[in-house]
């Protein structure tokens, strides 16, 4: 490791550790991690690549901080309580490291994160962020995607759509600041974590509302049927939507288009904070629908190669 390196570690770093003690200082080649009495430790892991996941121009303190948000809506899902997180991080030249540690650190403190460790490097490019991220669950209460029954309601905590939007936004396609906002910086649902674990299975909406839906039903062995008019939209998506000569594969875009960080849930009764946009049923795959109108969505959300 360049000499560099040690200085960003102890200079950037170190302080986002908040102190933890599982993190050693950063000073080790791992980190030690004591079990709880009572609770799983639930992992998960993504990765953000710069010109996949957010764009070269971004805001190095706003990508940080969605390499952490994309994360934390996965142990939503799993209705976990946040504890800490591994990173590694492959810097091109010319990367702002001050600013990616300053998002770090903000959202460290608003979601009492702490970096337990892990590993920079340089890279020709492009920047790439892999973040593992840690957290608590009651014994045996984790919400898998699998629990779902025929029967279910299939509910969505709120907005769709915003995350396909907020893209166009981002590069220019349409004028709206706080679809803007919400593309950059996703707000995982940490208000639901107790809600979830009254539901059978929950997935959070990563890939698109159809293909993370359509996820739960194959771990589940259910087949899928969704209303697409009693999906919820946010104003900025409705007013998009208006716009729009074509309705059904306008709404069919904005449920194929992924990135919004909601919560697709299974429940055997109607949840306060969902929206009940369709059932889990007997068989096999997605059946999608517009006001009665059965509809033929050519993919159902995004494709991971």
């Amino acid at each position: 490791m360049p000499a560099d390196e040690f200085e960003t570690i102890a200079r950037l770093l170190r302080p986002l550790t908040r102190g933890a003690p599982e993190a050693l200082g950063l000073l080790d080649d791992a980190a030690v991690l004591s079990g709880r009495r009572g609770y799983d430790l639930i992992i998960t892991k993504d990765a953000l690549v710069e010109g996949v996941h957010f764009l070269p121009e971004d805001p190095l303190d706003l990508v940080a901080r969605k390499a952490l948000r994309v994360n934390l809506s996965d142990l939503v899902a799993k209705a976990a309580e946040p504890f800490g997180y591994f990173m590694a991080v492959c810097w091109p030249d010319g990367a702002d490291r001050e600013a990616f540690a300053r998002g770090l650190a903000e959202d460290g403190e608003t979601f009492g994160l702490s970096l337990l460790g892990g590993d920079t490097t340089s890279t020709p490019g492009p920047l790439t962020i892999s973040i593992t991220m840690l957290g608590w669950v009651p014994e045996g209460a984790m919400v898998k995607r699998s629990g779902a029954k025929p029967g279910d309601l299939l509910a969505v905590s709120g907005p769709i759509g915003d995350g396909f939007l907020g893209l166009k936004a981002v590069r220019g396609e349409i004028d709206d600041p706080v679809l803007s906002e919400r593309y950059r910086l996703p707000r995982p649902r940490l208000d639901l974590r107790d809600t979830l674990r009254r539901t059978n299975a929950a997935a959070d909406v990563s890939d698109g509302l159809l293909a993370d839906a359509g996820h739960m039903g194959i771990a589940s062995g259910c087949g899928v049927s969704i209303q697409l008019e009693k999906v919820p939209l946010s104003a900025s998506a409705r007013r998009w939507l208006e716009s729009q000569a074509d309705q059904e594969a306008a709404l069919l875009a904005l449920a194929t288009g992924g990135d919004d960080y909601q919560i697709v849930c299974a429940a055997s009764t109607a949840l306060d904070g969902f929206t009940v946009i369709g059932s889990f049923t007997g068989g096999s795959g997605v059946s999608v629908s517009y006001n009665g109108k059965a509809l033929r969505p050519e993919r159902l959300g995004y494709e991971h190669h």
